[in-house]
């Protein structure tokens, strides 16, 4: 039985979908929920400097914040649900790895995840997050689609 479970989130449906049933588990379990959203920062190009029409750390604040907010939504859903949770966001270009770091923090042992199941020329272009976190967690990964 898995005692702390690692819910990532992205504020997706699916997303949603694997938070449902990461509560749903850990109430017949008693398990933990450690929720996690990271949130990609500014894609910074010096070329496009000169024709920047946005201001970074202002991009950087807004998806921080909607990230507190998809973590929020794990963390009212554990509370409703009697359970214990714990919620974390990270600023990173690397969110499979940041995933992955939070089991290893966390003493996690699952992660509930969703996949939104690309295929073909996105899969390949976009990279999944999913099959990254596959690849390199060593605690055992649920995949929802």
């Amino acid at each position: 039985m898995f005692k702390t479970i690692l819910v990532p989130t992205d504020g997706s449906e699916l997303s949603d979908k694997a938070i449902i049933n990461a509560i749903d588990y850990a109430q017949h379990c008693n398990a933990k929920i450690i929720g996690i959203s990271v949130a990609e920062p500014y894609p910074f190009s010096p070329l496009a400097e000169s024709s920047m029409a946005i201001d970074p750390a202002m991009y950087e604040e807004n998806v921080r914040m909607l990230a507190e907010q998809h973590v929020k939504k794990i963390a009212d859903a554990a509370q409703a649900a009697g359970l214990a949770c714990q919620t974390t966001t990270a600023m990173s270009f690397a969110p499979d790895e940041e995933i992955v770091n939070a089991a290893k923090t966390f003493n996690c042992d699952a992660i509930f995840m969703a996949s939104h199941g690309r295929s073909g020329l996105s899969k390949l272009f976009l990279g999944s997050k999913t099959q990254k976190v596959l690849a390199h967690s060593t605690v055992p990964v649920l995949v929802l689609r």
